[in-house]
């Protein structure tokens, strides 16, 4: 058997959630025991009651950019859209992910519509990267006049383009990628601050400010780190063996505060509660950048934390449940045993739980 096959299980497709909850914290939870795989079945309102006084929650503050484009060949008028993956500073170049019937030519012009069908900014084509990528040049068309809902917005940063211009990049399991306009405000958390994600941090979808203002209330200590989800969570695990998987980079950064904070709390024996995968990530790449100790950090990360993995920084996780054979399966099989989460799994499946991104939630501690 390929090593990657252990990290796969059969999910009925009417369990793929393709809506939020009407209220975020009404999703179930299941909170198990890592050690002993009791499970219980709550909410995520319930989290108040299975935090301490002296726990401390991380939170991951950043912000999806509608970084979904969408539009036509002005030459042709062929239907075209991309994701925008990345900016160069200097050049304003854009890099985009993009499949497209025919050849694209240096020189040609997509006309991008916004999330209103209204023609918007145009992309230069300029060339296509090694890995296939396009590479663009916006700007905005000659004569070109702003609707009044757009106002006078100086367009000064790829985000800028991207807030007028883009769509949320929905997951492709949730409709098909079409967004609709409530996703504009469900896709993204409470407490989304830095912009720079193309996919939202999902376990923080279940928070909302009356949950955190309980938990801060409790004692619990709450803090944000920021890690930058890329187009790589998306993506399946394509090798047989996990040594032979190169994880996505993606960027991260935690402070001093965060970092004293954290490490007070834990020698007061309090935990260290990531939610999500992504506030993991930006934990373990700190700690490895420590060698061991929590550490004020920012960079690129391509951390895959699999099984063994010896986890230095925490001890609890909220998480929702994952793709089969995905990276992010295999961190929380990394953080409990593979065999307790996929257990765990199944029980979620009989119980019909609600599957990935606006799914519900898990809390293993």
């Amino acid at each position: 058997m390929n090593e990657i096959d252990r990290y796969d299980y059969e999910l009925p497709r009417e369990l793929i959630a393709q809506e939020p909850v009407t209220s975020r914290s009404d999703s179930r939870l299941m909170r198990m025991d890592r050690k002993s795989g009791k499970v219980d079945h709550l909410h995520v309102r319930d989290i108040v009651d299975l935090l301490k006084p002296n726990d401390v929650l991380v939170l991951n503050n950043t912000r999806v950019l509608p970084a979904k484009l969408v539009g036509y060949r002005k030459d042709t008028g062929g239907r075209w859209q991309g994701l925008f993956l990345q900016a160069d500073e200097e050049t304003g170049i854009w890099e985009v992910l993009t499949k497209t019937r025919g050849k694209l030519r240096a020189g040609e012009i997509l006309t991008i519509k916004d999330r209103h069908a209204r023609d918007g900014m145009e992309l230069v084509v300029i060339a296509r990267t090694e890995s296939g990528n396009l590479l663009v040049q916006p700007q905005l068309p000659d004569g070109y006049v702003p609707h009044e809902s757009e106002g006078d917005q100086t367009l000064e940063s790829p985000s800028d383009w991207l807030e007028r211009y883009g769509r949320i990049p929905l997951p492709p399991y949730i409709r098909d990628g079409q967004m609709v306009d409530s996703d504009i405000e469900r896709y993204q958390t409470v407490f989304a601050k830095e912009r720079g994600s193309v996919a939202a941090p999902t376990a923080g979808l279940h928070f909302t400010e009356t949950l955190l203002h309980a938990i801060r209330k409790s004692g619990v200590e709450i803090v944000e780190v920021t890690l930058h989800v890329g187009i790589g969570t998306f993506r399946p695990i394509q090798v047989s063996q996990l040594d032979e998987h190169q994880m996505h980079h993606e960027w991260g950064r935690i402070d001093q505060a965060s970092v004293e904070l954290i490490n007070s709390r834990r020698e007061e024996g309090g935990r260290c509660i990531a939610v999500g995968t992504t506030s993991v990530r930006v934990l373990e790449s700190s700690a490895t950048a420590g060698q061991g100790q929590l550490i004020p950090w920012q960079g690129m990360t391509d951390l895959f934390i699999k099984p063994p993995y010896q986890f230095q920084s925490v001890d609890a996780l909220i998480t929702n449940f994952h793709l089969p054979k995905s990276s992010l399966l295999v961190l929380v099989s990394a953080f409990a045993e593979r065999e307790l989460i996929l257990n765990a799994y199944q029980k979620a499946i009989d119980e019909e739980y609600r599957f990935f991104s606006y799914g519900d939630a898990m809390f293993l501690a």
